[in-house]
Order: structure tokens, then sequence, then C-alpha cells
């Protein structure tokens, strides 16, 4: 069954959208919703077989006349972003576009390693600029539309032994903030969502830490993890004309984490790197 709107039409039809990390997770989820209401959609990612895999799981979801197209491409390179903002205009006219694809990060800052932070705000911050300078020109060019990033609840408070990546997803925030500023005088909002933890393939090995667990769990009022369609159901409703003087915000969806402070990494980050790694910044935790 389709979703549509109270005149009966599905809401989002005769319009096209390019969703990164669209192979599996929160970008699949978010591809889901937008075929179920009429629009084609562009799939990207790097691995050409997961990609086909979550074509494969759209198939019974896709509203009459819309399409799911696949496109392999890395967010980090601008010539492939361009290529799949392409792929989707010779659908339908580009309206919408999720930047899901993400890169998880651990270690303390005065560890991590150039190559590491360079990967970790390469695909998360310089792969949603890429999507948002290119689908957003479509989208201007077009007469208006959505772009949503996926932030993390990272942006908003700081999980320690995670700088890198609380850092991309604090920028990120900072980008939605200034296109939404340039893009909305073209009719195009931008904004981002905060998921919390979520199960997902990104996180796995975050969830099967016991000790990082108890940590989110104790910072959430409503303390369980999210799942793919709780942050699917928000991308939604601001790509969607139901949010169509919402813009340049973050919007948290993480069981009220943000309320309260971030997990901490430390058990993590001395199985991965030793506590010599972690002893170097100051004496184990309540020693003095």
């Amino acid at each position: 069954m389709t979703d549509s709107n109270f005149l009966g039409e599905l809401p989002l039809s005769g319009r096209s959208a390019v969703v990164t990390g669209g192979g599996s997770g929160i970008g699949l989820e978010c591809a889901r919703r937008l075929v179920r209401d009429g629009a084609s959609v562009v799939i990207c990612g790097r691995s050409e077989e997961r990609l086909a895999a979550g074509a494969a799981s759209l198939a019974g979801d896709v509203a009459d006349g819309a399409q799911v197209v696949t496109f392999v491409a890395d967010t980090t390179d601008e010539a492939a972003v361009a290529g799949a903002v392409a792929a989707a205009e010779a659908v339908a006219p580009l309206a919408y576009a999720v930047a899901s694809a993400g890169r998880g990060g651990l270690g303390p800052i005065i560890g991590t390693p150039l190559e590491e932070w360079n990967e970790v705000v390469g695909t998360n911050l310089t792969g949603t600029f890429l999507l948002f300078k290119h689908a957003g020109a479509a989208a201007a060019r077009n007469g208006g539309g959505s772009l949503v990033a996926i932030s993390s609840i990272a942006a908003a408070v700081t999980h320690p032994f995670m700088g890198p990546y609380c850092i991309s997803k604090a920028a990120i925030d900072a980008l939605v903030r200034q296109t939404a500023d340039e893009l909305g005088r073209a009719g195009v909002t931008v904004n981002s969502v905060r998921p919390g933890i979520v199960a997902t393939d990104l996180v796995s090995m975050i969830m099967d830490d016991e000790q990082v667990m108890t940590s989110y769990m104790d910072n959430m009022p409503i303390a369980r993890p999210g799942n793919v369609d709780d942050v699917a159901a928000l991308v939604r409703f601001l790509l969607g004309p139901e949010s169509g003087w919402v813009t340049g915000t973050s919007v948290s969806v993480d069981g009220g984490h943000h309320l309260r402070c971030g997990p901490d990494f430390e058990p993590a980050a001395r199985a991965f790197f030793g506590d010599d790694a972690v002893d170097g910044i100051v004496p184990p935790f309540g020693q003095s």
C-alpha cells in the first residue's frame, strides 16, 4: 500500500531523488518512503552488489510510474556525485536528495592518524557537500525541492574518543544552515536529522559492546535503540510538502538522548588502541 495525500494523489510523483548510502540501513529506508509516495529514486553506494539487493527489496514498494535506479558512486568523487544527479534528472526533474552515506571512526584526537581523519571527514562532510552542491543546483533549476542530511546525536553532544566522527557531523549541521540560507530564495529547503543509536550495519560493533551500550541507554529518556523507520519517517516529512516552511534545522530523533550527555567510548578505545593510547591523555578515569 502506498501513502497518499487527502486528494488521493501521490505527493511526490513526477519528481526524482538521489539517496547516497541508499543500498542499506537508513538510506534504503528513506528510499522506500520516497518510492511509496511516487518519487523515482537513484540509490547510490560503493557496492554494486549491495545496491542490487537494496533495489530488489524496494520492488514491492514502488508506486506506479516511479522507478528505482542504482548508481555506483564514491561520494567523495565529485564526478560520480554529479553523475548520480544526472541519472536522476534523466528519469524525472530532481526535487529531493538524502545524504545518508557515512563512515564511523573511533580513537582519541591526539592519536588519530591524518589519513583516518581525512577519510571520516571526506565521507561524511565532503560527501554531503557534493550532494548538496549538485542536487541543490538541480532542484533550484526545477523550481524547488528539499535536501536532507543524516547527521547524528554526535553533532549535539560530545562522544569521548569519537572525535573525527563528532566533528564531521557537527560540520554537516553547519553546512545545512549555510545551504538553507542560500537556497531558500530558490524554493529549496535544507535540513538534517540527528539519529541516536540505530540498529544498522554501521553501528553493529558498537551495539555488541555492553559497556558502551549501557552508557547509551543510561542517557536516553526513551531507553531503546532506534530503528531505521524511526529516522526515515522524519526524513520523509522533511522532504515532502508537509514541511514546506521548515528549513535550516537539525532535528533529533534519539529517544531524548540529546537532553543528557553523549556515550563514553573509553572502553572501546582501550580495546582497539590499547591502554597507552588512553592513559597518554589523562590518568585512568577515577584516579588522580
